[in-house]
């Protein structure tokens, strides 16, 4: 089995999907003949021509429009945000209409938004937030992290097939470091379904994205500590997986939440609402998040080392919870 990394295994998504389905095209800033700003969509236009890999204007708010009208008429869009943060430009065009189309006259929305989302680059506040928040907020939408090159090619296969419109965003710090094992035949990974990643009895941490990794180091380090984690990495924010944090967190009767993105209004505090409201008798500890701070994210490199979690972070955290 061949080993690739994240974005090859975004890549070979692409390319099958759109071998498998002549409805399939991609959109987007540069998805052409330069292969996208992070080369996702490298190989496309020269194997499918332009009718099917659409170069666009900068203008997130008309080409996610476009993209809106051409699912409805039957075909299968795959829009490229060139960066997570420049989303907020179409914002309307997903809230008021990808999301809420099917509700209102049963239309079909067969439309992927991927996504290159969060730090790690030291590229700043107008390149490296996470706003997964907003959308897990607007019923209609599913939304998808993953965490593994597996995952990746996976979920956005399942993600093009499925007939919902899905947000799918790509942590680009994992673009190029991450690397698995990845099947060359196509595949799908259930939407909605998480995955314990490691296995423990003490505590659950419960995150996704890049934090996954970290939160794998944060476990190891602790298990030599004789503390044994659980790292559940939810890899679906909506529809999430509750019966797998649940059945984690009544094993552990500890949680805690890690994302990158900032504090207030992060997903971790639903994930939170939830351990409190569904599993409060299960507690040795109240349920714990660690995020970003509220702040735009930094540029200068130690400023951004300091604004997101870490594996350090994360075990230190977790020792507070285990002598609670």
């Amino acid at each position: 089995m061949p080993v690739l990394n994240y974005l090859e295994s975004i890549n070979q998504a692409l390319h099958q999907e759109m071998e498998r389905d002549e409805s399939v095209f991609v959109l987007g800033e540069d998805v052409g003949e330069f292969g996208g700003a992070f080369k996702a969509t490298a190989g496309l236009w020269e194997r499918f021509g332009g009718r099917r890999v659409v170069d666009t204007p900068m203008c997130e708010w008309a080409f996610i429009g476009l993209a809106n009208g051409a699912a409805m008429m039957g075909l299968k869009p795959v829009v490229e945000i060139q960066f997570a943060d420049f989303i907020s430009t179409g914002f309307d065009p997903i809230v008021q209409y990808t999301a809420t189309t099917h509700y209102r006259w049963g239309a079909k929305i067969p439309l992927v938004i991927r996504a290159p989302w969060g730090g790690g680059s030291c590229a700043g506040p107008f390149h490296s937030q996470c706003k997964e928040a907003w959308f897990t907020h607007c019923p209609g939408l599913k939304v998808v992290i993953p965490s593994t090159p597996h995952d990746a090619k996976g979920l956005l296969i399942a993600a093009i097939r499925d007939p919902n419109p899905v947000i799918f965003f790509e942590p680009k710090h994992l673009y190029r470091r991450e690397k698995s094992e990845v099947p060359e035949t196509p595949y799908t990974v259930a939407i909605g379904e998480a995955a314990i990643r490691r296995e423990g009895d003490d505590l659950s941490i419960i995150t996704y994205g890049a934090m996954v990794t970290e939160a794998l180091d944060a476990a190891e380090t602790l298990s030599g500590e004789d503390a044994s984690c659980e790292v559940i990495d939810l890899r679906t924010l909506v529809p999430l997986d509750k019966e797998t944090i649940l059945a984690s967190v009544r094993k552990t009767s500890r949680a805690l939440i890690v994302h990158e993105a900032v504090r207030t209004g992060g997903f971790g505090a639903e994930v939170a609402a939830l351990i409190a409201e569904e599993a409060f008798a299960a507690l040795d500890a109240p349920p714990a998040r660690l995020t970003a701070p509220d702040t735009p994210v930094p540029h200068s490199p130690p400023l951004e080392k300091a604004f997101r979690p870490n594996a350090e972070k994360i075990a230190a955290r977790a020792r507070e919870l285990l002598a609670y």
